[in-house]
């Protein structure tokens, strides 16, 4: 066996500090089916993958940075997968260590001081019963070696034990004992010596758990160590690793090890790979302020929101009695203010951006108790309007159309019908019916429901939601329904949050021209691609990539994208049947490669030019494999680009400097223009107005000399921050993360006051647009 291929987690993990891709690969390969067994464990099998990718990511983050394990890498990596797992529903913004857990029994406090080494053969020997000759890879040791090294942890281990419980001052009685049991357990005593031991454990309740974590290590770490790393799956994790899955662990270790040497390099390319292109976070998000405290859900099925059956049951939701005529307002609360209430719920539903016939969209559950004590446990009603329903996990939205072959599982985790914020719900007829944990004073939690809208659903309708916690009742309902047109919500987040998005056209003028080289600085007056011959661009000037360019994405300092989503667009060389949109290639910052990624969603529009279309795709994981500003590059093939033809990555961040926000990103082709020079779309879900915004709105087909062009968020013409930052002009060709000119394509920041009656109002007076993406963050209170 050589050097290479016997090497120790700790000499891997050195080895991926000084930059050697290969050893994370090897990394990977030994630990990624431990990452899924706790997966598994903790979110939908949809989603573990998507957990494992991101914790491995996360991972290498922190070691890039220095930080993370010496030699525990297992236990770094099984905390971060738990983390991770609770933050696609939190949003949690704190840094990612795994050695700051709360250390609260003596036996954990105990684990805690041995050396890492120790701790790592512990972890594998007694919690997930590993033979030594199993763990000896990891630790670079023979299977001798490694027994003789689980002996001295495990001997480490009472010793640091006793000597914990002799610091937490004993009663006197009990110190004599306490002082002898090490050497009692290993039977070192004589039978005198034992005599006065026996006695006293009898007849003292705190000695004789000593005697029994003493006697039995393996218990003590895995009924007290092994929760605090991995929460309430930690039995589920320990049984599993006793049964068939060690033996998958130990036979991928034997495959590693067997591989000639230039195959690591392989192997660990393919674990990377993985991890760069990792199918995307669910594309529905929640979260409670920062300071809320953390408590783990409720022990309900999701398929039983019902209470347990050890406590009284209220009345379900369903026979929450309502009141007796249609309230108007849109938020309701528990007992008025001057009442001795221990808890008050106030509760709000809405509409996220708009519910549109025959298209999906989303509905927002809102709830706070802003008491000063928790509530009760708390169970809800959510009841959709005539032609609305939910979608269940699995299924694929019926409006959605798409011109490629896509993976069911991503249409799959578009249903948030399910745990999410501790929340466990099921479909129940035309509705949802949830239960959570108690909601503790000054809490918040939010529940974002993806939903199917009828292509012949009623209009007027809104959703309506009543809750009831112990004594406490509220309810709610939409002041706005379902409508005939608009822009739905492809994604919606409460919390840290904002939106950023970056650009870039594929098309640009001929080359040779004056006026080119003059418009390409946004000079002159040829500045739109109506009045160029355009031909496509090629700024990377690599051969497999004909058609390129590239804009910078700037995010803020700290953030971490909960969502991501990369479109593109351009007109059809002729009129007639929809055709198949081609997938473009993304590449990150820093990365050599491409990534292939085709469209999952298409709408097609008429342009007075002709057909053209917008095709999207979520990208989450390969932004979060970055996690950085930086310049991003898309590419497409080498075909006839008539008109205009550009890409935008449109992003949703959670960072700690950001201040507690709604976010919502609406999406969609609709034309601005000639008979329908003013198109407003609701914003609704983002709560009342006269908040700061900010907007980062896509549009197709822009000219820069062709003025009239606005944006308002329902407080009048906003001011761009790019390009002739000129409010009355628009979509003038540009994007903050390009530079010059952007023909045809227009990712713009806008920032304003939000007005009392929420919309994006988009008007062209002269110009024909067409609208693809708007995403907005509203500062809210928490």
């Amino acid at each position: 066996m050589s050097a290479e291929t016997s090497q120790s987690d700790a000499e891997l993990i050195q080895a991926v500090r000084g930059g050697d891709a290969t050893a994370y690969g090897r990394l990977y390969e030994r630990h990624v089916a431990a990452a899924r067994v706790l997966a598994r464990r903790l979110v939908p099998d949809d989603e573990a993958e998507d957990v494992v990718a991101e914790a491995f990511t996360r991972v290498l983050d922190v070691m890039g940075r220095g930080d993370g394990p010496e030699a525990a890498f297992r236990t770094h990596l099984l905390t971060v997968v738990r983390r991770t797992a609770d933050h696609r529903t939190r949003l949690s913004t704190g840094p990612e260590t795994a050695d700051d857990e709360p250390v609260r029994a003596p036996a954990a406090v105990a684990y805690q001081s041995l050396p890492e080494r120790w701790r790592a053969v512990l972890w594998h020997v007694e919690v997930e019963g590993a033979r030594p000759a199993e763990v000896a890879p990891l630790l670079g040791l023979s299977a001798n070696g490694a027994a003789a090294l689980a002996y001295r942890a495990r001997e480490g281990l009472r010793q640091a034990y006793l000597q914990t419980r002799l610091t937490a001052s004993p009663p006197l009685e009990c110190r004599p004992v306490l002082g002898k049991l090490g050497a009692y357990v290993k039977g070192g005593l004589t039978r005198r010596e034992s005599k006065p031991v026996d006695e006293h454990v009898r007849g003292c309740d705190a000695c004789r758990t000593v005697l029994a974590e003493l006697t039995d290590v393996r218990r003590a770490l895995r009924t007290v160590v092994a929760p605090l790393l991995l929460g309430p799956a930690a039995g589920g994790y320990v049984a599993a690793m006793s049964s068939p899955v060690r033996l998958r662990v130990r036979r991928t270790l034997a495959w590693v090890r067997a591989l000639p040497g230039r195959q690591h390099v392989v192997v660990a390319t393919g674990a990377l790979t993985v991890m760069a292109v990792a199918a995307a976070f669910a594309l529905v998000s929640a979260d409670r302020p920062e300071t809320a405290p953390v408590s783990q859900p409720l022990p309900i099925e999701p398929s039983h929101a019902e209470p347990p059956s050890s406590r009284p049951r209220p009345a379900p939701p369903s026979r929450v009695p309502a009141p007796p005529s249609r309230v108007p307002a849109r938020e309701s609360a528990g007992p008025p203010a001057g009442t001795p209430a221990k808890a008050r719920l106030t509760a709000t539903i809405s509409a996220m951006g708009a519910l549109v016939r025959d298209r999906p969209g989303i509905v927002a559950m809102r709830l706070r108790n802003t008491g000063k004590k928790a509530t009760a446990p708390v169970y809800a009603a959510i009841d959709l309007p005539p032609g609305v329903t939910p979608v269940p996990p699995g299924t694929r939205p019926s409006g959605v159309t798409s011109s490629a072959r896509t993976s069911p599982a991503t249409h799959g985790r578009a249903a948030p019908v399910g745990a999410v914020d501790g929340w466990s719900c099921r479909l129940a007829g035309q509705g949802v019916r949830c239960a959570r944990r108690p909601l503790g004073a000054g809490e918040a939690t939010a529940v974002f429901l993806r939903v199917q809208v009828a292509a012949s659903a009623p209009g007027g309708e809104g959703p309506i939601l009543r809750v009831e916690a112990g004594p406490l009742r509220a309810r709610a309902e939409s002041a706005a329904g379902v409508r005939a047109s608009g822009a739905p919500a492809r994604f919606a987040a409460d919390g840290k949050v904002a939106v950023r998005a970056t650009g870039n056209s594929f098309v640009d003028c001929p080359d040779g021209h004056d006026d080119c080289a003059m418009a390409r600085r946004r000079h002159g007056d040829q500045r739109d691609n109506d009045l160029w011959p355009m031909r496509p661009q090629d700024q990377d000037d690599e051969p497999d990539t004909p058609v390129s360019s590239a804009a910078r994405l700037a995010l803020p300092k700290g953030a971490r994208a909960v969502w991501a989503g990369l479109y593109w667009s351009a007109g059809a060389p002729e009129a007639g049947e929809p055709q198949e949109v081609a997938p473009v290639r993304l590449r990150a910052p820093g990365r050599k490669r491409y990534v292939e990624i085709r469209p999952t969603h298409v709408d097609w529009a008429e342009l007075p030019s002709g057909p053209a279309y917008q095709a999207f795709a979520e990208v989450t994981s390969l932004v979060n494999a970055v996690n950085r500003s930086g310049t991003w590059w898309a590419a497409a093939g080498p075909a006839d680009l008539p008109g205009h033809a550009g890409w935008s990555l449109v992003v949703v961040v959670s960072a700690p400097d950001v201040p507690y926000s709604r976010a919502v990103v609406l999406d969609g082709a609709t034309v601005v223009g000639g008979e329908h020079d003013l198109v407003r779309m609701p914003l609704g879900g983002l709560g009342r107005g006269a908040a700061d915004a900010r907007a980062q709105v896509v549009v197709w087909e822009g000219d820069a000399d062709l003025k009239g062009d606005k944006v308002s968020l329902g407080t009048g013409p906003l001011t761009p921050s790019g390009g002739d930052r000129d409010r009355d002009n628009v979509f003038d060709g540009s994007s903050g993360g390009a530079g010059g000119m952007t023909f045809g394509v227009d990712v713009d920041t806008i920032t304003g006051r939000l007005g009392s009656r929420p919309w994006v109002s988009i008007a062209s007076e002269r110009d024909a647009v067409m609208f693809g993406v708007a995403a907005v963050s509203v500062r809210a209170e928490p």
